[in-house]
């Protein structure tokens, strides 16, 4: 099976499971015995080169560099939507993570969360945002799902005073952002509804959680802490496998 129709399977077979792959389903479950394979491959995007940056003092830096041949060409290879290449690639380049996160280890699990932000029809706009705003099912103990409240500060990130949501292209439950919201493209704000910061927490998430994501182990124990599911951390192996193949 070639790449492209690895991933176009991942998605139909993800879309069977739960209507919308896996948004919102970070619920605890058991856990499965840990893979003793590697990760997938680490592909490095390369570093841009150094320039003094003209800022005037007390300003932000802005955000990290990513170089913008490798990106148009890396992103017409992948398939992924430029701004979310970007948003990948300036995590591994900048070390946000505080362990080394490859970019295509991202790249899979935003796959599988929103297809980059872009599920249902949705488009991903220059700045990281999708076009409309992604929410997992309300957690509310139907079928797979725990029962989660919402609170009244979690109500105003997806609007349902009673039950809990996942939000953003990467699924952050609103109690986990709290803990790991990020400003990865350095505007001043932290929402998980950007995907440049929702892609820092994600690497700052999988550094904590798998300490060692060079090791088939350790990358194994932050994806199923991401998602406590099997099929779930095979899921994203395929798709990062797949593009780390297709951006050689």
């Amino acid at each position: 099976m070639s790449p492209l129709r690895l991933i176009a399977a991942l998605a139909l077979a993800l879309a069977a499971v739960s209507g919308l792959g896996y948004l919102g389903s970070r619920t605890v479950l058991a856990r499965p015995e840990i893979a003793t394979g590697g990760g997938p491959q680490y592909v490095a995007a390369p570093v841009p080169l150094e320039r003094v940056p003209s800022v005037p003092a007390g300003r932000r830096l802005g955000p990290t560099a990513v170089d913008p041949g490798w990106l148009s060409a890396t992103a017409a290879a992948t398939d992924i939507p430029r701004p979310a290449l970007r948003a990948y690639a300036r995590v591994q380049l900048d070390g946000s993570g505080g362990c080394p996160v490859g970019w295509t280890t991202l790249a899979g699990i935003g796959w599988v969360e929103s297809q980059h932000g872009t599920i249902g029809g949705r488009r991903l706009h220059a700045d990281g945002r999708s076009s409309a705003r992604i929410l997992g099912p309300a957690l509310d103990g139907h079928g797979r799902f725990s029962a989660i409240h919402s609170t009244p500060v979690s109500a105003t990130w997806h609007g349902d005073a009673v039950w809990e949501h996942a939000v953003g292209p990467m699924q952050f439950l609103p109690a986990t952002w709290e803990t790991w919201a990020s400003d990865g493209d350095s505007d001043g704000t932290a929402d998980p509804n950007d995907l440049d910061d929702a892609a820092a927490a994600t690497a700052r998430y999988l550094c904590a959680a798998g300490g060692d994501l060079s090791t088939g182990a350790g990358w194994t124990t932050a994806v199923l802490a991401y998602n406590h599911e099997r099929a779930y951390v095979d899921a994203v192996h395929a798709a990062a496998t797949s593009y780390a193949e297709r951006s050689r």
